[in-house]
């Protein structure tokens, strides 16, 4: 090979390098035929649209048991999201809808299953955050199969790659992951699109399997035997690199192995300061399957468990059985460790259909802990489960966008109630230690009266940045404000930090700020007491802490305090943790396994 490579930027879903040879996917969007029928037809074209229906339920049956197997690798991550496919199959909005428009416009199905899906992502707000825009990538995918099979076109992938091959595709479906990694021969995925919340990134991160979305364009730039380097902590594609880049990048590849190795040598011990101050490490995670790496990577705990999957891609809400056999799940699997449940925190838009509520700006509308107090009845479904599930591990309960000391006794008097009822029916649990999310900035400036009525503070940063600066980081227009270490969060920080320390009560944080290795010391100076994160950056986060002192992160946090700019803050932090720590800004882009 000679001259240089072709390099893609995109995002960084899946930490870890891998080189191998592109495997390309061909996933063409299908072209749906639209004509109107004859009122003779009408029967025969829903006939046509149940068995589509049918068939679509019967392939992901077959897909759900391949990969549900005893050999099968992440097998629930996998299942979860294709039994949530399958409920959209049978959701009234689309089944009904697509009758209806068949029976009554006279529509043939395939274009009657395109319309009725078009209505479904309508009830998505477009303002809707990363992680419910990927949802409406589900919806596409099921009408997606459904049209295929109308159309008499094979909806999954029917060739296996090659051990140790980049798969590289547009984007790929739950099912499509599912069956590339069935056998984990796999090395890394590569997509046009996608985001750090698609399916495909949530089961790579989950087993460790480097991946690259939002490329844009790699499917126009690579074909099938090319060779490519991932850089999943990066979020750098090469592809076709020369001989010595390639040998470059081989010993790169080589050298975070051997970084890995030795990181991982610290996985049982604490992440305790040299003037003996601890901090906990615990891990923010969304599957069960997602603890084994979490304890790999030395976590402690659980210090964000997402509920909201649970409600999703279904026309129905889950019952009291189905959310406490999960976190009964959940809870087992860390055993005495302490797992942070969080309650339900999606707006009311994105709940199952009959359920939404729409807004015209729905960050800051009718969501989370405000919609669960709108909505006693579901809401106490699930304090129900989380207190009968307390009798199995060390459970904390968590409520998400408290904005004042109202809503939260609000919630704690649902949960007391719930108590009561369990008490009265004789069924066994738990003291739950109960806590709130700090990501409004209303909450910060009263920490010191909200932290006399509850057991833990739980910092949200990827919110509370947010809403301090006023703007949302998805908007690439405006991204470039984003600043952690802006003089207004860092107050912040500061004042919620403080009131937690006089009274006594521990406070965590959750948000990406936590798991970014540059940003350690200036945490310890603040006097966090747990950092919860992706497992793969607590190796990289626990060298720097073990090798540290309390007393030097609050003489760096009085530092920065006293300048104004963000960029001149952020310069001075970066320059103090590459002077202590050389190498740690280039390990951070590294962070987590290396595959391939």
């Amino acid at each position: 090979m000679t001259g240089s490579g072709t390099i893609l930027v995109g995002l960084a879903a899946s930490p870890g390098i891998a080189i191998g040879r592109c495997w390309t996917v061909e996933r063409r969007k299908v072209r749906t035929p639209k004509r109107r029928i004859g009122a003779e037809e009408v029967e025969a074209e829903v006939a046509r649209l149940r068995t589509a229906l049918e068939v679509s339920d019967l392939q992901l049956a077959d897909v759900r048991g391949k990969v549900a197997g005893p050999d099968a690798v992440g097998g629930a991550e996998h299942t979860a999201i294709i039994d949530m496919h399958r409920m959209m199959l049978k959701d009234e909005m689309l089944v009904l809808e697509a009758q209806r428009l068949i029976r009554e416009e006279r529509l043939n199905a395939e274009w009657a299953v395109k319309r009725a899906l078009r209505k479904i992502k309508g009830a998505f707000h477009e303002h809707a955050d990363e992680y419910f825009k990927e949802r409406r990538a589900d919806i596409d995918f099921v009408g997606e199969r459904v049209i295929k099979n109308l159309l008499g076109q094979a909806p999954d992938v029917d060739e296996q790659p090659p051990e140790g091959a980049i798969v590289v595709a547009h984007d790929l479906s739950p099912a499509d992951t599912a069956l590339l990694l069935h056998e984990r021969k796999v090395a890394a995925f590569v997509t046009d699109a996608g985001a750090k919340t698609s399916h495909t990134a949530i089961v790579a991160r989950a087993l460790e399997v480097p991946a690259v979305v939002g490329t844009g364009r790699v499917t126009a730039c690579a074909k099938r035997g090319d060779w490519i380097v991932v850089d999943g902590g990066r979020g750098l594609v090469v592809i076709n690199p020369s001989a010595s880049e390639l040998e470059e990048y081989e010993a790169a590849r080589a050298r975070r192995l051997e970084d890995e190795k030795q990181l991982l040598q610290t996985r049982d011990l604490p992440a305790r300061t040299l003037d003996d101050v601890t901090v906990r490490l615990a891990g923010n995670i969304e599957f069960a399957e997602e603890v084994p790496s979490l304890l790999a990577h030395g976590g402690e705990a659980v210090g964000l468990y997402r509920t909201e999957f649970l409600y999703m891609g279904r026309s129905d809400l889950p019952d009291e059985e189905e959310h406490y056999q999960n976190y009964r799940r959940i809870l087992e699997a860390l055993g005495p460790r302490p797992v942070t449940i969080r309650t339900f925190d999606l707006g009311g838009d994105k709940l199952p259909a009959g359920m939404r509520v729409n807004a015209d700006n729905p960050a800051l509308g009718l969501r989370a802990i405000r919609y669960c107090l709108r909505q006693p009845e579901m809401f106490r479904v699930q304090l129900r489960a989380l207190l009968r599930a307390s009798v199995h591990g060390n459970l904390k309960i968590m409520f998400p966008m408290i904005s004042g000391v109202a809503e939260l006794r609000a919630a704690r008097r649902a949960l007391e109630e719930a108590r009561e009822e369990l008490r009265r029916e004789g069924v066994p649990m738990k003291d739950v230690p109960v806590g709130i999310m700090i990501e409004l900035p209303s909450a910060a400036m009263i920490a010191d009266r909200l932290v006399r009525e509850c057991d833990f503070f739980s910092i949200g940063t990827n919110d509370l940045i947010q809403y301090t600066i006023g703007i949302d980081r998805q908007n690439k227009d405006v991204a470039y404000l984003y600043k952690p270490l802006h003089l207004a969060v860092l107050r912040m920080l500061k004042i919620v930090c403080d009131a937690a320390r006089a009274a006594g009560v521990p406070v965590s944080m959750c948000g990406e700020m936590a798991g970014e290795p540059v940003n350690a010391l200036v945490l310890l100076g603040l006097g966090v007491t747990e950092l919860s994160m992706n497992g793969p950056s607590i190796p990289v986060v626990k060298r720097v802490l073990r090798a540290a002192k309390a007393s030097d992160g609050r003489v760096l946090l009085e530092r920065i305090l006293s300048m104004t700019f963000a960029d001149d803050i952020e310069r001075e932090v970066r320059e103090e943790m590459t002077r202590r720590f050389p190498g740690l800004l280039e390990q951070e882009a590294a962070v987590g396994a290396v595959s391939g």
